[in-house]
């Protein structure tokens, strides 16, 4: 489901539980980038109608200032990038996760893309985002210390 027909607060506050993962935003911040993602999507695991994960992806068209995206930006002439993935904790390991991914390389496919990449922190790590991302498939390609002191691993996976 098309996370703007989530209700917004509900998406703010599944997203800034992981703010030290992620980062926090604002209900205004969270519109905007909503607002030039290649893909933003939503799902729902249990009873409620809020959002129990969610997925933003970028491609290189967006006008995004981010050092991550950025790294991307200069490996690629044309790829998606995952800003961010994020399940509750109450609807974890039930494959919520996948279902994003997996919608999202379709989606990348149907558009001609061949690279869809992210970022994972490495300090402060991040286990369960490692474990995940290797199921999936991606590999390491470089790695970078953010303003903050953050370490992070880029990771991309080739849909060819």
């Amino acid at each position: 489901m098309a996370l703007g027909e989530f209700d917004l607060t509900a998406v703010c506050r599944l997203n800034n539980q992981f703010g030290a993962e992620t980062s926090v935003l604002t209900e205004a911040a969270m519109r905007q980038l909503m607002g030039m993602s290649f893909y933003a999507a939503g799902v729902v695991g249990g009873s409620s109608s809020d959002p129990d994960a969610m997925l933003i992806a970028l491609d290189q068209a967006a006008p995004y200032d981010n050092p991550n995206f950025e790294f991307f930006r200069g490996r690629h002439e044309r790829f998606v990038y995952i800003d961010r993935l994020i399940t509750a904790h109450h609807a974890q390991r039930r494959g919520l996760g996948r279902r994003l991914y997996e919608d999202l390389f379709d989606r990348a496919r149907t558009a001609g893309q061949s690279i869809v990449g992210c970022e994972v922190n490495v300090d402060p790590p991040n286990p369960g985002s490692d474990a995940f991302h290797e199921r999936m498939g991606f590999v390491e390609v470089g790695r970078s210390r953010l303003k903050g002191g953050k370490v992070v691993r880029y990771l991309e996976f080739c849909l060819s």
